[in-house]
């Protein structure tokens, strides 16, 4: 079994801050797209589903593919614990 390197720490270039500055540039306009189809479909299913799309199709390629992967999930993991949140705290017991 070979392990391979998954990142390592080195002295910043030029080149690779260019590269990580596009990235940031390309995930905050994705991230854009993503908040204005939530405002204008609303935070329901329609705006849950495709807030995600929007912002992924945007974005072509594989960082497309990242963007509403990533999108998606974080929508619906704070739909979720956002409604067991509410949940819990919705019927404070009597004692």
């Amino acid at each position: 079994m070979s392990l391979t390197k998954a990142g390592s720490i080195g002295v910043p270039t030029i080149s690779n801050m260019k590269s990580a500055f596009g990235n940031f540039a390309w995930g905050a306009g994705a991230g854009l797209v993503f908040a204005l189809a939530q405002a204008i479909f609303g935070s329901g299913l329609i705006g849950a589903l495709a807030a995600p799309v929007l912002a992924g199709s945007v974005i072509k390629g594989e960082t497309g593919s990242v963007v509403s992967t990533i999108a998606g999930f974080m929508l619906m993991s704070q739909a979720f614990n956002g409604a067991t949140a509410s949940a819990s705290t919705a019927s404070p017991g009597v004692m």
